[in-house]
């Protein structure tokens, strides 16, 4: 009789699957600091990503991003599992984010009230910046893409969150409320005035493409 294990492919019988975020969690939470870098080294591209979307600087995005991962494995324990692990990390990376933009006196001009106009947003509303506009032959790609970068950092650190969350990292209303920690008509406020005043600001591009 032929043994089984003769007949089954070599990697199925050496290669071991990579424990899932979950178990990586469970050993953190047992004091594991390997399973926690092993998390840290899962996400530190992601989270790079998206606090260089919000911080435009590389040496500030790095810093953030360990300061965000310092603060989540100090609350690891309190990880109960609602949520994926990188959405409740996520939350903790972004408001590390926007409580050191805050910090920095990051000016925006007028603010918008986040309670004005609700009736006025749609959930559903065009964003006006995009970076895969096609420009005419008067502005170019690379200017365009350095204009919306300089609108972007006018916002506030909340309408620029918002702004990025939605159309950079694509998450949902929902998603984009529990990261936050605000209200669902909070996010389509700061979403609808953050798109009004990124169209005032580029509107002379959008004249030119």
């Amino acid at each position: 009789m032929t043994e089984p294990s003769k007949n089954l492919p070599m990697q199925a019988t050496t290669a071991a699957s990579e424990p899932d975020d979950l178990e990586l969690v469970a050993r953190s939470q047992a004091g594991d600091t390997a399973a926690f870098n092993e998390l840290v080294t899962r996400y530190r591209s992601r989270a790079f990503s998206m606090i260089y979307q919000m911080t435009r600087n590389e040496q500030d995005a790095w810093d953030l991003a360990q300061d965000g991962f310092v603060k989540a494995w100090k609350a690891i324990a309190r990880f109960r599992g609602q949520s994926s692990f990188y959405t409740w990390l996520y939350r903790i990376l972004m408001n590390v984010t926007i409580d050191s933009m805050r910090r920095k006196h990051i000016q925006s001009g007028t603010e918008f009230d986040d309670q004005i106009g609700l009736r006025q947003i749609e959930p559903g509303a065009a964003t006006a910046p995009r970076a895969d506009l096609q420009p005419a032959e008067k502005i170019s790609d690379q200017e365009i893409r350095a204009r919306i970068d300089q609108a972007i950092a006018k916002l506030s650190p909340e309408h620029r969150a918002a702004i990025v969350m939605r159309e950079i990292d694509g998450l949902e209303y929902a998603e984009i409320a529990a990261a936050m920690e605000c209200s669902l008509g909070t996010v389509m406020s700061r979403l609808f005035y953050a798109r009004k005043k990124l169209q005032a600001l580029l509107k002379d591009v959008y004249e030119n493409i």
